[in-house]
């Protein structure tokens, strides 16, 4: 079951997101809002602004809106205001992955350092264990790469030292 552990930024109608599974994805709201029929009548109309939609939470692990005035109504006849939210499994759907912006340094320093040590793609995936495609969807940002894969590429493959630091 998806569910959205951190809102990372919102920019215009755009949303990322990290979601259980690690991966970091992109909302266009704005398509999800008229995918889902929200019109000038509905409340949720108001999350096409920008200064709305910014006011974004975190609860029940997915994006929920306490300034869309929507209400239930109780048993008893009573109506409360509830927030509005719409399930993280329709959000994945309408997500898409989002390059992180270390992955494309990433690829730019294995290149770099694979040219300065006089190597051409299929030489560094030989000693390296990997295959030449491999390393240039790495170089060009077009593949995730596992850490003991990295590891493969920078110390038996380059013959550096990886170091990662989380700051």
């Amino acid at each position: 079951m998806p569910r959205i552990l951190k809102i990372n930024k919102i920019e215009k109608h755009m949303i990322s997101v990290t979601f259980n599974n690690g991966s970091a994805r992109l909302i266009d709201f704005k398509k999800v809002l008229e995918s889902i029929g929200v019109n000038r009548s509905s409340p949720a109309f108001i999350l096409f602004q920008e200064n709305e939609l910014i006011k974004a939470e975190l609860r029940n692990h997915t994006l929920s809106f306490s300034n869309v005035e929507q209400f239930i109504t109780l048993r008893n006849g009573e109506k409360e205001q509830v927030p509005f939210e719409i399930g993280a499994d329709i959000l994945l759907k309408f997500s898409v992955p989002e390059k992180a912006d270390f992955l494309f340094q990433l690829g730019s320093l294995i290149k770099e350092s694979r040219r300065k040590a006089g190597l051409s793609q299929q030489e560094l995936a030989l000693k390296s264990g990997t295959s030449r495609t491999y390393i240039s969807r790495i170089e060009n940002d077009k593949s995730d790469i596992e850490l003991a894969t990295l590891r493969k590429i920078i110390e038996i493959g380059l013959g550096r030292e990886l170091e990662i630091k989380i700051k």
